[in-house]
């Protein structure tokens, strides 16, 4: 176990090295597509508030818009850093935006995985009401389901995370898509949360110097969040798939049952 978490360590290392050496070659580009992420979450935000006092059905046309051009950019984003990475010497920006059937099979995409997170759900807090006649307090019965869920929930969602990059990519389905990335984090779910370990390390230390009575120092990280880390988290999810399909053994049309653990 000692030397299966040295690897790992070793291994994130590596994806953090590499991605820090491509977000620096190609920072202002990375950045700028980060920046139009902000930029349209933060407009959508404003818009929202202003339509809903005008008209209801345009409040819910320019949410609907919103949702298009943000996952839009997001798939654009990955794509292009995919493409940085395989080192491709011309790289066009309009041929990383994503194809309508594209958007269409990653909205399928999530909207299966809300689906699918909140059977999870509901399957354990089934599984979990007998406890009651065992004497259980129903208090103490609900919150050990709901952490037992979160738990769950938690690692499917990371599991399959990284569908989008066969959509992207291999132009998969939806539903193909979700079993290649559960074949593709088989194995690497360590590596996995200690890359979001290191990026919530850095969050928190913002949420603490905030909440400390640290202003000039939570300013600080907060630029450095937003200008750096989130570049970085970016180029280093990518670099992570990367990274996990050239170890990649798994059929071109893996199984579910044969990738849940």
């Amino acid at each position: 176990m000692i030397q299966f978490l040295k690897d790992s360590t070793f291994a994130v290392n590596d994806v953090i090295n590499r991605s820090w050496d491509l977000l620096k070659q190609h920072y202002f580009s990375i950045a700028g597509l980060c920046f139009l992420l902000f930029l349209t979450s933060n407009t959508s935000g404003i818009l929202a508030f202003y339509f809903s006092e005008v008209s209801t059905s345009l409040s819910v046309f320019m949410a609907f818009l919103f949702v298009i051009l943000y996952f839009g950019t997001q798939l654009t984003l990955f794509k292009y850093i995919v493409t940085l990475i395989d080192r491709k010497e011309k790289i066009n920006l309009a041929d990383t935006i994503p194809s309508t059937r594209e958007l269409i099979y990653f909205f399928t995409g999530m909207f299966t995985i809300t689906l699918l997170a909140l059977l999870l759900y509901l399957l354990i807090s089934v599984v979990a009401f007998p406890l009651v006649y065992a004497r259980i307090p129903v208090s103490s019965m609900v919150n050990t389901a709901r952490v037992i869920a979160a738990i769950v929930i938690f690692v499917f969602l990371l599991r399959v995370a990284f569908y989008p990059f066969f959509i992207i990519e291999r132009h998969a389905g939806p539903f193909r898509s979700l079993r290649l990335s559960l074949a593709l984090t088989k194995g690497n779910v360590t590596k996995l949360l200690l890359i979001l370990a290191f990026f919530a390390i850095l969050h928190l230390l913002y949420l603490y110097f905030n909440y400390a009575g640290y202003p000039m120092v939570s300013t600080a990280l907060s630029l450095v969040n937003s200008f750096l880390v989130g570049p970085l988290s970016s180029v280093v999810i990518a670099m992570a798939y990367r990274n996990m399909m050239a170890d990649y053994q798994g059929g071109d049309d893996p199984k579910v049952i044969k990738n849940i653990i």
